[in-house]
């Protein structure tokens, strides 16, 4: 059984004149039990989808269904087995972190003690501050808070929105392990996130450009596909050769990636020593040029840069 399916949905904002498409004809579906990511930039609808799939938004077209049931006929039944964890923390700030997780609890006639073993290990990482306004949180721990109060009920089905943004590297890890072991408990899980190294974390992954669905595989899929030769280039001037790589008249692709620039050539080729007597004629020094293995991002823009040339 799917614990999730879309169906050619469509979502357009704005009036006849203008109008934007948030999300183009989107179909897929998540396994029950599956920890599934949508992994794109800013823009590419991830938000719409979430919450449309929560009942909180209409789609123009399509159908969808979470635990069978359809999102928008039977909504009331999917808002008591879902548990949405919107992009920004959207708790009361006012309250502490006791009295929020009370309240929620309350919403779906239940308690903190009935549901407690399933956000122990979570919530015993805030406890000590249970008695804080939730607006004096770090961000982590208000994550944290905000992910035990979207469980409190026990949910089927859990939808992140972006949960990691905006917190640091320490907290990103830590929310990834909590969320390896929810799916030990049987939630299905659909996260979205626009770190593209998350993806590796997720059963599989969908990336999401524009409103539409460039690929969906595991993660080590999506990254065998990646069907041309990788360079990892490197010189003293790092903006100034992103430049003179990007206008030499071989490259397809050219970005930045960390202490090096990943380069892909036109037509697959592997003259190395054509790139290094160009760079040395642009007068780069202590150029270094080597083959790097594809990664999420490489292969994102790989897909990105298809779309756009078929467009």
């Amino acid at each position: 059984m799917n614990a999730v399916a879309v169906n050619n949905i469509v979502k357009t904002y704005g009036s006849k004149k203008e109008t934007v498409k948030a999300l183009s004809d989107i179909s897929f579906t998540v396994n029950k039990g599956e920890l599934f990511g949508i992994i794109g930039p800013d823009g590419a609808g991830k938000t719409s989808l979430f919450r449309i799939l929560t009942t909180l938004l209409l789609a123009d077209s399509g159908t969808a269904s979470v635990d069978e049931f359809d999102v928008l006929k039977e909504y009331k039944q999917i808002r008591n087995r879902v548990g949405y964890m919107p992009g920004k923390f959207s708790l009361y700030q006012d309250m502490t972190v006791e009295e929020n997780l009370e309240f929620f609890a309350s919403i779906f006639n239940t308690s903190i003690e009935a549901n407690y073993d399933l956000v122990k290990d979570i919530y015993v990482q805030i406890e000590p501050f249970k008695n804080r306004r939730a607006g004096k949180l770090s961000g982590g721990m208000k994550q944290k808070l905000a992910l035990c109060c979207a469980l409190i009920h026990k949910p089927s089905v859990l939808f992140l929105d972006e949960p990691t943004t905006g917190v640091d590297a320490v907290s990103r890890k830590e929310f990834w392990e909590m969320l390896k072991e929810l799916k030990k408990q049987g939630i299905t899980i659909l996260v979205s996130t626009p770190y593209m190294d998350e993806a590796a974390m997720c059963d599989r992954v969908a990336l999401m450009q524009a409103g539409k669905i460039m690929s969906i595989d595991t993660p080590g899929n999506i990254i065998s596909k990646f069907n041309k030769h990788l360079w990892a280039v490197r010189s003293e001037e790092m903006y100034r050769l992103l430049k003179d790589l990007k206008n030499y008249s071989n490259t397809e692709s050219c970005n930045s990636f960390g202490e090096y620039h990943h380069l892909v050539l036109k037509n697959d080729d592997r003259d190395k020593e054509a790139v290094l007597k160009y760079l040395q004629v642009q007068k780069h020094m202590n150029i270094e040029m080597k083959p790097e293995q594809p990664n999420i991002e490489d292969c994102f823009m790989q897909l990105m840069n298809n779309n756009y040339d078929r467009s």
